[in-house]
């Protein structure tokens, strides 16, 4: 079988394990087929072969081209997805010692060539040679990241040692997700409940208004969810869960500055802003830090290709910066509301029993 030359990936260096290039008389590139019973995109036993030039006996329709082995798996150092001077991913790929020689000799002598990689006598892959690689690694381009995974998988596997033999296949239908995924969501309820029955015992009015924020905070998270949108899935709801967590410790920083103020003597309309404003700053801070750290796991998950990294991340984000809106908009407006009412200026609503007795005055005051 052969494949057109544009069909195969342009590449600056060649794979490790299986790898096999045609003679300038031959087709340029050979198909990979999947052998019979092989689901596609998975990785057959190991046993890579390397780099063949087909023989003229060896080009009959029945048995295909023939190839002479240039490096076999056993060379192979490692194979990891990378990105090119572009910043567009790849797969790296090194060698080991001998197989470096080997290696710079023959891309040296077939640049321009494709060059085949052989797992179990499939070929899985055939880029071009740009250029010689003489040492010990290089790149393969003009892949997706579903390619580059799937390809760093099966040189990964092709470089071991021994036969893999399949003991056990099973098949996971989607109830079994739908499963993890409504005990997650209980799981998240049963924390905001415990959450909510403490800030309300311990702060009591103040917690009373976390409470309503925490709940309007969850109906602004679940409206960005469908408007980005956001598909929740398991790490997904582990981040959105993760920053009620944040947001509850906003409130918390907030109303313990309140009751601070209050011990001071202040009247509760004053504690009230100043505890706000004392307490926005290392709100802030710790809300950012978070928050860039969250862009650095999405761009991580986004290198990789690891599409749960990216979830937690773009979940955990939009949480904590909606918790700083709630933290610092609604329950301080939702408190200066009470206030006014008239109904709650005793200190036991603010978690105080009552106002400290102030310091008498010094003799000679």
């Amino acid at each position: 079988p052969t494949a057109e030359p544009a069909a195969t990936p342009q590449t600056t260096a060649s794979p490790a394990p299986a790898t096999a290039t045609p003679s300038p008389g031959a087709t340029p590139g050979v198909e990979s087929t999947p052998a019979a019973g092989e689901p596609a995109g998975t990785t057959a036993s190991p046993t890579p072969e390397a780099g063949a030039t087909p023989t003229p006996a060896a080009t009959s329709e029945a048995e295909g081209p023939v190839y002479e082995t240039i490096i076999t798996g056993a060379d192979l150092q490692d194979a990891y997805p990378t990105t090119d001077r572009f910043g567009t991913l790849v797969v790296g790929f090194e060698l080991k010692g001998e197989a470096t020689r080997k290696f710079c000799d023959y891309t040296s002598s077939h640049v321009g060539f494709p060059m085949s990689i052989v797992v179990d006598k499939q070929v899985i892959s055939s880029p071009q040679i740009e250029s010689a690689i003489c040492e010990g690694r290089g790149i393969i381009s003009g892949l997706n990241a579903q390619e580059v995974n799937e390809l760093v998988l099966q040189l990964k596997s092709g470089a071991l040692a021994v036969p893999l033999e399949v003991v056990q296949s099973r098949t996971v239908g989607p109830t079994l997700g739908q499963d993890s995924i409504d005990k997650s969501i209980v799981a998240g309820l049963v924390g905001l409940g415990l959450v909510a029955l403490f800030m309300i015992l311990y702060y009591r009015l103040p917690g009373i208004i976390s409470v309503i924020a925490l709940l309007m905070y969850t109906s602004f998270v679940f409206a960005l969810f469908k408007l980005i949108p956001v598909v929740l899935t398991l790490p997904g709801i582990a981040g959105f869960i993760l920053s009620i967590g944040m947001a509850v410790d906003a409130n918390v920083l907030i109303f313990a500055r309140l009751k601070e103020e209050l011990r001071r003597g202040r009247t509760i309309a004053r504690a009230i802003e100043e505890g706000f404003e004392h307490a926005w700053p290392s709100i802030r801070d710790s809300n950012i830090s978070t928050m860039i750290t969250c862009a650095i796991l999405f761009w991580f998950g986004r290198y990789v290709g690891a599409t749960i990294i990216q979830g937690f991340a773009l979940t955990l984000f939009i949480g904590v910066a909606v918790s700083m809106f709630t933290a610092i908009v609604v329950s301080r407006n939702l408190l200066r509301v009470l206030l006014t009412s008239g109904l709650f200026h005793n200190l036991w609503w603010f978690g105080l029993e009552r106002r400290p007795a102030e310091p008498a005055p010094a003799p000679g005051d």
